[in-house]
C-alpha cells in the first residue's frame, strides 16, 4: 500500500476552479504517475458559484463523476443533461467521440466533484450517459457498489448491483459514509488492486485525513476504518493483470 496524502497531489489553480489531480493530467505530467489499472485520471475538483469547464472533447473514455459537494450540471453535444447532487454518479460513455461541460449549477455555493477516467475494454463505442442518486442510508457503514461493469465486460467475482451505473470496462466504484470508528472490509479479486480515497473526514485505517489517498498493490483484502469524525470515502476496485 502507497499513502498518498493530499499535500503530496500535484495542486492547480485556475481562478474559477482549483483541483489536486492525482495521476498526470493537462499540465501535469509524470510518467511514473500514469494511473494504476485501468483507472487513468482521478481528478478532485472544485468550481466557484456559476463557473463551469467549457464544452470539450473526448475519445474512448468512461468518465465517472461523483458529486462531492454542491450541484453538477452536466451538459453535451449529444442533447443529454442534468443536475445531479451530492452523493450522485455520473458515467459518460466518450467512445466514438462526444463533447461535454461539467458546471456549477448554483450561482451561490461552490461545487465539488471527484472525475475518473476509466479507460473501456473496447474503442469507439456508442457516446452515452448514465446517471443515478445514492442515498446516504445506502451508503452508510458499507461499501456500496455505485458502478459496475456492464453486461459482458466482467469476470467471475465482480461486483453487481441493480441500481448501480455500469461501466465498459471490468472495474468498479464503491462509496461509503463511515460513522466514527466504523470499518468496512473490501476482498480483491485476484490481479486486482485498488485507489482508496478520503472525500470527507478521515480514516484511522489506513491513515489518511480528507483528499488523501491510497495505492492498494498485491493485497488480498483491505480493512477500511473511520477516524473520530467518520469518514466518507470512495473505493475503486481496477484489474491490475490483463
Amino acid at each position: 500500500m502507497l499513502l498518498r496524502p493530499r499535500a503530496s497531489l500535484f495542486h492547480a489553480e485556475g481562478g474559477w476552479f482549483s483541483a489536486n489531480w492525482h495521476f498526470s493530467f493537462d499540465r501535469y505530467w509524470d510518467e511514473a504517475n500514469m494511473g494504476i489499472g485501468d483507472l487513468r485520471v482521478f481528478n478532485d475538483d472544485r468550481l466557484i458559484p456559476g463557473a463551469a469547464w467549457p464544452m470539450h472533447p473526448h475519445r474512448d473514455i468512461e468518465g465517472i463523476t461523483y458529486v462531492a459537494e454542491g450541484t453538477f450540471e452536466h451538459a453535451d453535444s449529444r442533447g443529454n443533461g442534468g443536475i445531479l447532487p451530492p452523493g450522485s454518479v455520473q458515467r459518460a460513455t466518450l467512445g466514438a467521440g462526444m463533447e461535454h461541460s461539467e458546471r456549477n449549477g448554483s450561482k451561490t455555493e461552490p461545487m465539488r466533484f471527484i472525475q475518473l477516467w476509466i479507460m473501456p475494454a473496447r474503442r469507439s463505442l456508442e457516446p452515452s450517459v448514465e446517471q443515478r442518486s445514492f442515498s446516504a442510508d445506502s451508503r452508510r457503514n458499507v461499501l456500496k457498489p455505485v458502478l459496475v461493469p456492464a453486461p459482458g465486460y466482467s469476470t467471475d467475482g465482480a461486483p453487481s448491483a441493480t441500481d448501480a451505473v455500469t461501466v465498459h470496462q471490468d472495474a468498479a466504484l464503491y462509496a461509503a459514509l463511515l460513522d466514527r470508528a466504523a470499518s468496512v472490509r473490501h476482498e480483491f479479486r485476484r490481479g486486482f488492486g485498488g485507489y482508496l480515497f478520503v472525500v470527507h473526514g478521515s480514516l484511522a485505517k489506513p491513515e489518511l485525513d480528507e483528499g488523501g489517498a491510497a495505492k492498494i498493490l498485491n493485497e488480498s483484502e483491505l480493512t477500511i476504518e473511520a477516524g473520530r469524525d467518520g469518514a466518507e470515502v470512495l473505493l475503486v476496485e481496477t484489474r491490475l493483470t490483463s
